[in-house]
């Protein structure tokens, strides 16, 4: 009998059935009370999961949506960004800033390693004139967390704002918006929330909405204004993507009755147990400051990981690959949202075989 189909992706995650359930229930139209109620739910649950007074904005998008609308709001032709470079999707915040003739001033570290704080003290100090500073919490291509709380406390001394693109690490490591000086924090569906992607979020603080007001670069449909006055009164701009809104209660429901903490802290023992077991194997972690959202895993240099992971494919357990020059050289296992215990140690018992199987020399 084939084995139950195990996605152990970090983005898209597993939908626990509770959720799929609610979605699954007859669309209901949103210009309604009976929508509103939802959204307010929702509102004010995003709020605890971001730990923030500010008001988190919810769009139809991807993660991407979001990081470029945290763009274009604050800034305007020809500002300096100052963006770290650690992987793929700090890559991305330097590729948005150019599309819109920002100036983007790179902070470029070592695939794997966390940005030492002293770096962005030292840049700010040679681009005092820089608006913004764009980093993530977890880069998702190299699974390593950076160390947002020490960064904020620098950039809440400067002019510039701090922008996290906290997408697959909201949820399964410590983040805290406003304790720790974030001016916009950016959230996504399809990590530790449990939902399909199409959903994007972005928290937002007084500091940023002061520079918001000053930005002259084009925007309409991710026009933060727009989504701000309407915002107490749980509707939106555009039409919403209903059955993911209604997901999303759900999911939010869920983390906060477990506790936002308590959720985090099953994450972190989660990704604890992967570490183990990936070093019980033989085989070594990649990232030198690892998330509590994702493992990434270096394998023996005569393996292709991606032939790797096409023969897990095929015993039913899809991990994700490198990406860019770390093609072919690691994989990643996702331990967020509705991945479980259960989940792992069966996806983790097929790795064993394979690399049995196949005599992989580790």
């Amino acid at each position: 009998m084939k084995k139950r189909e195990q996605l152990m992706t970090p983005g898209p995650t597993p939908v626990p059935d509770e959720i799929i359930k609610v979605m699954a229930k007859p669309i209901i139209h949103h210009r309604t009370a009976q929508y509103r109620d939802f959204v307010k739910a929702i509102n004010e649950n995003l709020k605890k999961v971001f730990k923030t007074n500010n008001n988190v904005l919810s769009f139809t998008s991807s993660g991407t949506g979001a990081m470029e609308a945290s763009v274009i709001n604050t800034l305007s032709t020809g500002d300096t960004a100052i963006v770290v470079i650690g992987g793929k999707f700090g890559e991305r915040f330097a590729e948005l800033c150019n599309a819109y003739g920002v100036r983007a001033v790179p902070i470029n570290i070592e695939w794997g390693t966390a940005p030492e704080p002293q770096l962005i003290e030292d840049t700010l100090k040679k681009e005092p004139n820089a608006k913004a500073v764009f980093m993530q919490l977890c880069e998702t291509s190299t699974a390593t967390l950076y160390d947002v709380k020490t960064i904020g406390k620098i950039v809440s001394n400067k002019n510039a704002i701090l922008v996290v693109d906290a997408i697959s690490g909201l949820g399964s490591d410590e983040f805290n918006m406003d304790e720790w000086g974030v001016d916009i924090a950016i959230g996504g569906s399809q990590k530790a929330f449990m939902i399909p992607p199409g959903l994007s979020f972005a928290g937002v603080s007084k500091k940023a909405w002061n520079m918001i007001k000053e930005s002259n670069l084009p925007k309409y449909y991710f026009d933060f204004r727009k989504y701000e006055k309407l915002i107490d009164k749980s509707d939106s701009p555009w039409t919403p993507a209903i059955t993911l809104m209604l997901g999303l209660e759900k999911a939010l429901s869920m983390i906060t009755e477990e506790g936002v903490d308590n959720f985090i802290a099953r994450h972190k023992n989660d990704a604890e147990f992967v570490r183990k077991y990936i070093k019980d194997l033989g085989l070594g972690l990649f990232s030198k400051a690892p998330s509590n959202a994702v493992t990434a895993v270096n394998v023996p240099k005569d393996v292709d990981s991606s032939k790797l992971i096409k023969t897990l494919k095929s015993q039913g357990v899809t991990f994700a690959g490198g990406q860019a020059h770390l093609k072919g050289k690691i994989f990643r296992i996702a331990h967020m949202g509705g991945i479980t215990r259960k989940d792992l140690e069966s996806a983790l018992f097929t790795l064993k075989e394979v690399l049995t199987k196949e005599d992989v020399k580790i």
